[in-house]
Parts: C-alpha cells; structure tokens; sequence
C-alpha cells in the first residue's frame, strides 16, 4: 500500500530550513519565560518518567471532539460551548509543556514541531473565535467555526504523530539495549586499565556502554542518552568523589551522587543508578550490575546472570 500524499509534503518539512529563523526566535521566547530548571523538568514529565505534552494534549483534544458530537445533536448549545471553553484553557498548559520539550529537540524535529504548534494555537484560536460567536447569538457561525478548528488540530495531531513515531522525538532511546544485550557475565575490561574519576566508553557485544570507575567501584550506563541518543561519554562529570574535593572557584565542592550530563542537550543521569537528575531525558539509563574477577571487569544486565 502506498503512503498518502500527505506524507511526503510532511517529510519536506524535515528539510525546510527556511523554519530555522523562525524557530531559533521561538526557543529564546520560551527559554526566558520557563527560566527555573524545576520547572523546566516538571514541564519536560521528569517526575512522571515521560513527557507530560502527550497526556495533557488528551484534555482540549477529548472535550473538543465531545463537543463536535453534540454540536451535531440538537439541544446542546450550552454543553458545547462549555466543553469548547474547557478544551481552550486546556490547551495553554498542554502547549507549554510541548513548547519546553520542543526547545530540546533536533533541528529537523523542531521544524515539523514548529509547524505542529502552529496548526494547534491556529485551532484553539478558532476555537476561542467559536465561543465569541456562540455568546453574540451565531450559534450556526460558532458550530461553523469549531468545526475548522476540529480539522485544524487534526492536521496538527498528524504532525505530532509524524514527529512522535517517525522522527522518534519523546521516546525512550535507550529502550532496545536491554533486549539486544547479551545474557550473563561479559568481559568488559582490566580493572587496571580503567580511568579512575572519568567517563570512558567501552562496546561490549555491539552495545556502547559509560564507564566510571571509583577505586575499586565501577559504574557502568549505557552510553545512549535516553532523551535524543548523544553519546554520553562526551559529556561531563557533575558531583560526586572529584568535586567533594574542590570547586571550579576553589572552594568546597557540592559532593552527592556522581552524574553524567548529556553533551547534546543536558540531560543528568546518576553515575550508579541511571536515575533521572534533570531533563529533558524523562527515562531512566539502562544500569549494567558490575563484578571484578581476577582483575578483570565483567558486566551484566539485572536478573540476566
């Protein structure tokens, strides 16, 4: 079967730099307006462990399409418009959340996201030119106009599928390893041969993994980031055993948990958990268990002995 025509006039939309401008003037308006970095994480899904957008986008797109059916049935004039009303205040926390992980995104992501969110705040304003209509007495207008707005955001929805599951922005990129990753105990390499307090990448069985080593401990990531796939290894050590010793400025360091921070677009992962410290990575680093024989470093998934 064929794809749809419409498909490949999304596909040029991924090589449209002409959107570049446009979208290097959008990140810095939403960078100042969400300057606080827990709100940034809040906003990014980080203590839910995926984006938020998607979720919060079920609300205007549920009562919106509520509001179509009824719009057809007559005698529905008041629930309606109160569904198309609660749809359009809906829809401002949804765009702020997916404006914040937009922000965080590959140029040829963010130009069909920038084309996605313009379809969308073109709906809601169709929407909103609904409701004013629908309180003038035009109910046949507001009927008229929520129906372009239904379209509209449709269209907008094809985007944001395209971006989601063809261009994978949002997903877990780190997902597959676990399942390509042999079971067992697997040679890494000589204890000795490893820097102590430095990011080191070693491929064991096609699979790129982050090595730390502390002393004798050795903490070991796969070296994906989850967020977008930047190679972790590239990136720098923030906390832990080498900054207890001394800051950048000379003073204490701030110590805690050693974590690596993503090269790419920042995302903070615990050195010996994988855990999330900041977004916008929402999932968690694959976490190898680690054990030293005979001075050799072996690792293996959990539960995978």
């Amino acid at each position: 079967m064929k794809p749809l025509p419409a498909l490949e006039l999304v596909t040029r939309l991924e090589d449209a730099e002409w959107l570049d401008p446009i979208s290097k003037k959008v990140r810095k308006v939403v960078k100042r307006a969400i300057r606080p970095k827990w709100a940034r994480d809040v906003l990014h899904g980080v203590p839910i462990g995926h984006p938020v957008h998607p979720l919060a986008v079920q609300v205007p797109m549920g009562a919106w399409i509520s509001a179509a059916v009824l719009d057809a049935l007559p005698g529905n004039d008041k629930a309606s418009a109160l569904l198309i009303g609660v749809g359009t205040g809906a829809a401002v926390p949804s765009a702020v959340a997916g404006f914040t992980d937009w922000t965080q995104l590959h140029p040829q992501q963010q130009r069909v996201g920038l084309v996605h969110a313009a379809a969308n705040i073109t709906a809601t304003g169709l929407y909103a030119a609904s409701l004013v209509a629908r309180a003038r007495g035009s109910r046949g207008g507001g009927k008229v106009l929520a129906y372009l707005g239904l379209a509209v955001v449709g269209a907008g929805g094809f985007l944001g599928g395209h971006l989601t599951y063809r261009q994978a922005a949002g997903v877990n990129h780190s997902e597959e390893i676990p399942h390509r990753f042999p079971s067992g105990w697997q040679p890494l390499a000589p204890l000795s041969e490893l820097p102590d307090g430095k990011l080191h990448k070693i491929v064991v069985a096609e699979i790129p993994l982050l090595v730390y080593r502390e002393g004798d401990a050795v903490s070991v990531l796969s070296d994906v980031c989850s967020h977008l796939s930047g190679p972790l290894h590239e990136g720098k050590i923030k906390g832990g055993r080498l900054q207890d010793r001394v800051n950048q400025n000379g003073g204490p360091g701030d110590g805690g948990d050693p974590c690596v921070v993503c090269p790419w677009h920042g995302s903070t992962f615990s050195l010996r958990t994988g855990e999330v410290q900041a977004g916008p990575a929402t999932a968690k680093q694959p976490l190898f268990k680690t054990r030293t024989s005979g001075g050799m470093v072996e690792v293996c998934l959990p539960g995978a002995e």
